[in-house]
């Protein structure tokens, strides 16, 4: 199951990606977070001191070679994109066995596995999007099968920013993080006005909430999205001095918060034959608009008609 933390920079989405991702891992639930937003403080939020670990979209070549595997519609690593499906011979990961991508990739942190996609360094600055670093996380998606009781956390770029690749769509829940103010519900309307028509499962959490006014507030204009919200925690103020406690500690109200989220989380139903549609058009797409020039061919062909991810798939790789 994947979660998405979005909202406007500033609102306190990567605190709450944090904070459940920890959550879930103290319950004993197989979790990996995901840094994809362009100021790379999940690491620090999860309480990790140390140098952050390699980044997926600075090693894109490697990622590419791994997750072709044996495809034969991919001759090589050259030709994939961020949106090239799998497909019979790819490498279909999950969260428990892929160990050579994990160990590679990823560090621990309160209890928690994670990722981050990297920062721009030099050569990046006036020449690349930061979507050239995310499209490495879709990539890492659209080859991921993952089941119910397994759960992905991603941390994502501030704003409408993420619509600017076919990221938006790979979670089961997008959960809009919004303080109680014009500008976040602002975000959150430009949110689901961008989402509308992708089977984008969007809800809204409150943060920095200070009383029954802020509350009205958010249910006036989240309505039915609103899942609830944050109020004010001595015990997030202590863990951003590098002081965590064990999620329990956390203030009730808050903690029931977590609790509504990972409800709302399992109540999805994954259609892995509506998810690989949904891979396949964002795939057309970006061959139509720039890759087929880029490369140099039809990257269409990488797309098999009858290859559906998921379950399925993964025991008839096995046999």
């Amino acid at each position: 199951m994947r979660i998405a933390f979005v909202g406007k920079g500033g609102s306190g989405k990567t605190t709450s990606a944090a904070v459940f991702s920890r959550y879930l891992a103290e319950l004993g639930r197989p979790v990996l977070a995901i840094d994809a937003d362009i100021n790379q403080h999940l690491g620090a939020a999860l309480g990790d001191d140390g140098p952050p670990p390699r980044a997926l979209g600075a090693d894109l070549a490697w990622l590419k070679e791994h997750l072709r595997g044996t495809n034969p519609r991919i001759p090589s690593a050259d030709v994939m994109i961020k949106t090239t499906p799998p497909g019979p011979g790819s490498r279909l990961l999950d969260l428990a066995t892929d160990g050579e991508l994990l160990q590679r990739y990823s560090a621990m942190a309160g209890g928690v596995r994670y990722l981050v996609t990297g920062e721009f360094d030099e050569a990046d600055v006036g020449v690349s999007c930061y979507h050239s670093k995310t499209g490495a996380v879709e990539l890492y998606l659209n080859h991921l099968v993952d089941g119910p009781g397994e759960y992905v956390v991603v941390d994502m770029t501030a704003g409408a920013d993420a619509f600017a690749s076919g990221l938006f769509t790979r979670f089961d829940l997008t959960v809009l993080v919004s303080e109680p103010t014009k500008r976040g519900i602002g975000v959150y309307r430009q949110y689901a006005e961008h989402a509308a028509g992708h089977g984008v499962a969007l809800r809204v959490v409150g943060n920095k909430v200070a009383d029954p006014d802020d509350v009205a507030y958010l249910r006036e204009h989240a309505g039915d999205a609103l899942l609830g919200w944050f109020g004010q925690s001595a015990w997030v103020r202590a863990a951003e001095r590098g002081e965590p406690a064990p999620i329990a500690a956390l203030e009730p109200a808050n903690l029931a918060v977590l609790d509504t989220v990972l409800s709302a989380l399992d109540d999805q139903r994954r259609d892995w034959a509506a998810y690989h549609r949904g891979t396949v058009e964002f795939h057309l797409r970006n061959a139509a608009a720039w890759a087929n020039r880029a490369v140099g061919a039809d990257l269409a062909a990488q797309v098999d008609p009858e290859f559906v991810p998921g379950p399925v798939a993964v025991r008839a790789a096995s046999v």
